[in-house]
């Protein structure tokens, strides 16, 4: 049996920054990062669609003194601000459809497409095929 070495805390000290290095800079961590600031954009410029577009086009339908920020419930004292309640589900449907189309419609559409081309022979297959018509060519 092999005795234990002592282990040197410089070293693996070292050996964890190099792990964290290797973790941080893969090209997937990066490639997450840029689509949840991506993400993030995209999800102020839907609720700015929302709430100052689609929203006030609603109020416009159904008139209050403020639009659809002004739409309340009154149970006795209270009162339920339902209005941006609604601003919220609608920006979360729109959100979930455009995340629909993108992702299920359009991948799939480009996945369909790679799954129809046959892939191209690879150079062991080509190979084969010349030695076969070679064969071929041989007999006849």
């Amino acid at each position: 049996m092999e005795p234990l070495k002592p282990m040197d805390p410089a070293s693996k000290k070292l050996s964890l920054l190099e792990e964290f290095k290797n973790f941080a800079f893969k090209g997937n961590v990066i490639d997450l990062a840029v689509a949840v600031i991506l993400g993030v954009a995209f999800g102020k410029i839907i609720d700015s669609l929302v709430k100052q577009i689609i929203m006030p086009l609603v109020g416009l339908l159904l008139p209050s003194e403020q639009g659809y920020l002004g739409w309340k419930i009154a149970v006795g004292a209270k009162e339920i601000p339902y209005g941006i309640f609604l601003g919220e589900v609608v920006n979360f449907v729109i959100i979930a459809l455009v995340l629909y189309l993108l992702i299920v419609k359009l991948v799939g559409l480009v996945m369909r497409a790679k799954e129809s081309a046959p892939p191209a022979p690879t150079k062991e297959e080509v190979l084969l095929a010349e030695i076969r018509d070679l064969l071929k060519a041989q007999k006849g």
